[in-house]
């Protein structure tokens, strides 16, 4: 008997089951990507120009940075140098997920970064720490619907974005902050979680203040790192943390 009905359901099953871990963070997202489209043809893009930004940067506040950035007379490599700023953070990303994902092939590894963005690399983190090994079929589940779903809001929103109500007034802006704050409080365990927490969270604030946006966002990643570097965590603390995890399924 063939294994290759076998091996399709369980790619499916997996699939399936990335998808449904994504669907709270597509929900959470579809407005802001929606309003990335409306000001993207509000700053003088067009249509396709915004549809084809989403497709090919694939990250929101990159994205939101660029479209206020250009047109405007700034030297090109201050506008590199300011979405550089704004996704420092995924250089981090990067080397822990790479280490997850050595098992996959290259071009596999190669998908995997495209659609790397928070949601998944928190995912990812999350099915590491549970002791599960993280699975391309399971991990595109999540990032493929994600990333079709992104451009299609981005074409809402150019093509009908005037029509849609002052998104602050509604508060439809703050859900993906809302998102975010859960992703953040699934980690809440881990030791020195509060510390790097209130250390990133300072420094975010007094850099956006003394420094200006977009520089806050790596200011206040960097300090976390420094933190948590300055900070190792003893044996006995992660001894602690292991077995709390295993008490609890993997749960957070």
């Amino acid at each position: 008997m063939s294994v290759a009905p076998f091996a399709r359901r369980a790619f499916a099953s997996q699939f399936w089951r990335g998808t449904r871990r994504g669907i709270p963070v597509i929900v959470a997202s579809a407005p802001f990507g929606v309003l990335f489209g409306a000001l993207a043809v509000q700053n003088g893009f067009t249509v396709g120009e915004a549809v084809m930004m989403s497709a090919t940067v694939f990250a929101g506040a990159s994205q939101m940075v660029g479209i206020e950035l250009f047109g405007k007379a700034i030297p090109a490599w201050m506008i590199v140098l300011s979405v550089f700023a704004v996704n420092f953070r995924h250089v981090l990303y990067s080397a822990s997920f790479g280490r997850r994902t050595g098992h996959w092939s290259a071009w596999q590894r190669a998908l995997g970064f495209f659609f790397l963005a928070d949601p998944q690399y928190a995912e990812t983190e999350r099915m590491a720490e549970a002791g599960e090994t993280i699975g391309f079929a399971w991990y595109l589940g999540i990032g493929l619907p994600m990333y079709l779903v992104w451009v299609l809001d981005a074409w809402l929103g150019a093509l009908f974005g005037r029509l849609i109500p002052d998104t602050h007034a509604l508060g439809l802006d703050f859900l993906l902050p809302i998102y975010f704050v859960g992703l953040l409080m699934g980690f809440r365990k881990r030791p020195l979680w509060l510390p790097v927490v209130i250390a990133s969270g300072a420094a975010a604030m007094v850099a956006h203040v003394y420094v200006g946006s977009p520089w806050h966002v790596s200011i206040g990643a960097l300090a976390g790192v420094l933190l948590a570097a300055a900070m190792p965590v003893g044996e006995e603390a992660r001894t602690a943390y292991a077995a709390e995890r295993e008490g609890t399924g993997g749960r957070s």
